[in-house]
């Protein structure tokens, strides 16, 4: 699907409303070194070592405010529809009521998911933007 094809799909927002990219990178770990590295000195770079131990991993759900190019982001556990919707619910709490919320998401299945369509805020338009694939 060409550029301008796909961008005719998608419906300008509505008036008064706040223009959200939305995005989520899932399986980060959270790891730490075992021990601290030895400071900077004169003649010598700072040093860390070479093994490290793993935390376990996390979710970044992320929100960019195209106009401003505030972000939103929250860290999650699990990567689920229903931290997709918690994480919504965040971002409605940031964005003030007499706004309107045009989000832009990618065909990710939890974006997908009947729970996820639903519109939480008297006059918000649900939008999806195609995949480049």
């Amino acid at each position: 699907m060409s550029i301008s094809r796909r961008m005719r799909s998608i419906r300008p927002p509505p008036a008064h409303a706040v223009v959200l990219s939305v995005d989520e990178k899932s399986q980060i770990q959270a790891l730490d070194r075992t021990q601290p590295g030895l400071p900077m000195k004169k003649g010598r770079a700072g040093t860390m070592t070479h093994d490290y131990k793993r935390n376990g991993t996390t979710t970044l759900f992320a929100a960019l405010n195209v106009l401003d190019g505030t972000v939103i982001g929250r860290n999650m556990h699990r990567h689920r529809h229903q931290e997709f919707i918690r994480f919504l619910n965040a971002v409605e709490s940031q964005v003030p009521a007499r706004k309107a919320i045009h989000a832009i998401v990618d065909n990710y299945a939890t974006h997908k998911h009947p729970k996820v369509q639903k519109p939480r805020r008297h006059g918000s338009t649900p939008s999806k933007a195609s995949s480049p694939n």
